[in-house]
C-alpha cells in the first residue's frame, strides 16, 4: 500500500538531484531515448456544478457537469472565464425566487418552478444545485454564457459525469436518473442520445453505465463515439490488471481516467500512458477524492502528456494548490519555449473532435 508514495518520493528525489522540476524528469522517463523539446498543457475538465445522489433535487444522474475550455486558451485564461461563469451562478442560487403566482382561488400556481434553487460547496470544490430535471442545470450554464457572450460548442465545451455505477437500484435492475425514475440500460443509451442531439456541446460522458453492461456500452460507443467522447472512469480496471492482460477496450470506451493511488508507480503511470496512445485512446488524469494539497499529480499528467486533467471544481484549498501549480508550469514553459499545442482526436478514429482550434 505504501509503493505509489514512495516511487512519487523517488521520482522527486532525482529531480532535486538533477536540478530538474519533477514534470521534466518525469517526460525523460517516458522519452528516454531522446530529451522532449515540447510539452503540452493537458485540456482543463472543471467540474463547474453537481447534481448527483447527495444533491438536494430530484437528479440523480449528473455527479458533476464540467466544462473544457477550448484549447486556444492558456489555462489561465480557461480557468479566468470559468470563474466568471461559476460567479454568475452563485448570483443565480442567491437570487430570491419569485413571487408566487396567485390563483383565481388563492392558491399558488405553478410551484414547482418556484422552487429556489439552493447550493452548497462538495468536495469536489463546485456547487451542489437543486434541479429536477436533466435540462435544468445545463441550460443554466448555456444561459449564463449567453449573457456573456460566450458560445458553448466553440469558446467552451461540456462534460457530463453520469456516475452510472451510483444510480443502479438492484432490487430492479434499473438506472434511478431521478428520484423515482429508473431507466433499463437501453433506455439509458436513447438518453445519452437524445441529450447529446440536443446538447452538441457536450463531448464527453464520463461513466455512462455500470462496467456489467458492455453491451451498452459498445451500443452508446458505436452510435456516439464520433460525436463525444465516451470515457470508463470508476468502471475501468486499475492499472495493474490493464497493464497485466493489455486490453484497455472493456468496457468500450474511447478512454480512461487514470490515478495515481498508493499502488501505482512512477512505471506503471508511463507503461499505461503508453498502452492507451498506441491503442489511440485518450488519457484522462484525475485526482482521487479525499486528497491531500500535494500539487505533484499536476507534474505527473504533463510529463505523461495525457489529452485531458480533471482536477475537480475552482474551491477548496486542495484543489486550487493544483490549479495554481498548472499556471506555474505553464509560464515557465511559455519562458523557456517549451510549450507545444495539443492536438485531440477522438479515440480509436482519426479525425478531428468537435472542438476546433483557433490559429
Amino acid at each position: 500500500m505504501a509503493i505509489g508514495a514512495v516511487s512519487l518520493a523517488v521520482a522527486k528525489t532525482s529531480a532535486m538531484l538533477d536540478n530538474n522540476p519533477l514534470y521534466l524528469n518525469i517526460a525523460l522517463l517516458k522519452h528516454p531515448q531522446e530529451q522532449p523539446t515540447k510539452l503540452t498543457i493537458p485540456l482543463l475538465m472543471v467540474s463547474l456544478v453537481s447534481c448527483g445522489k447527495s444533491s438536494p433535487g430530484k437528479l440523480n444522474l449528473m455527479k458533476e457537469v464540467i466544462c473544457i475550455p477550448h484549447p486556444g486558451l492558456t489555462a489561465k485564461q480557461g480557468v479566468e472565464m470559468l470563474l466568471e461563469i461559476q460567479k454568475h451562478i452563485n448570483k443565480t442560487i442567491e437570487m430570491p425566487p419569485p413571487p408566487k403566482r396567485e390563483t383565481k382561488k388563492g392558491h399558488n400556481g405553478n410551484k414547482r418552478s418556484q422552487q429556489p434553487i439552493t447550493g452548497k460547496m462538495s468536495h469536489l470544490g463546485c456547487l451542489t444545485i437543486n434541479y429536477d430535471t436533466i435540462e435544468q442545470p445545463l441550460l443554466l450554464i448555456e444561459g449564463i454564457c449567453a449573457n456573456l457572450g460566450l458560445d458553448l460548442g466553440t469558446n467552451l465545451h461540456l462534460a457530463i459525469n453520469c456516475a452510472a455505477h451510483e444510480l443502479i437500484d438492484y432490487s430492479r435492475g434499473k438506472y434511478e436518473v431521478m428520484t423515482g425514475t429508473y431507466k433499463n440500460a437501453a433506455e439509458m443509451a436513447d438518453l445519452y442520445g437524445d441529450l447529446i442531439s440536443r446538447f452538441p456541446s457536450i463531448i464527453a460522458l464520463i461513466d455512462p453505465f455500470r462496467k456489467e453492461d458492455s453491451e451498452q456500452w459498445d451500443s452508446i460507443y458505436n452510435a456516439l463515439g464520433s460525436r463525444c467522447y465516451i470515457i470508463a472512469g470508476t468502471t475501468s480496471k486499475s492499472i495493474s490488471k490493464l497493464l497485466e492482460n493489455g486490453n484497455i477496450s472493456i468496457p468500450k470506451s474511447s478512454g480512461l481516467i487514470i490515478k495515481h493511488t498508493n499502488q501505482t508507480t512512477m512505471s506503471d503511470l508511463v507503461q499505461i500512458t503508453n498502452l492507451l496512445d498506441s491503442k489511440k485512446h485518450i488519457a484522462v488524469f484525475g485526482s482521487t477524492e479525499g486528497e491531500s494539497s500535494d500539487d505533484s499529480l499536476v507534474d505527473l499528467a504533463i510529463g505523461l502528456g495525457v489529452r485531458f486533467i480533471k482536477l475537480g471544481g475552482l474551491s477548496r484549498g486542495e484543489r486550487v494548490t493544483k490549479y495554481n501549480r498548472l499556471f506555474t508550469i505553464e509560464e515557465e514553459l511559455v519562458q523557456k519555449g517549451a510549450l507545444g499545442t495539443c492536438q485531440a482526436r477522438t479515440g480509436g478514429q482519426e479525425q478531428e473532435i468537435m472542438i476546433p482550434v483557433q490559429v
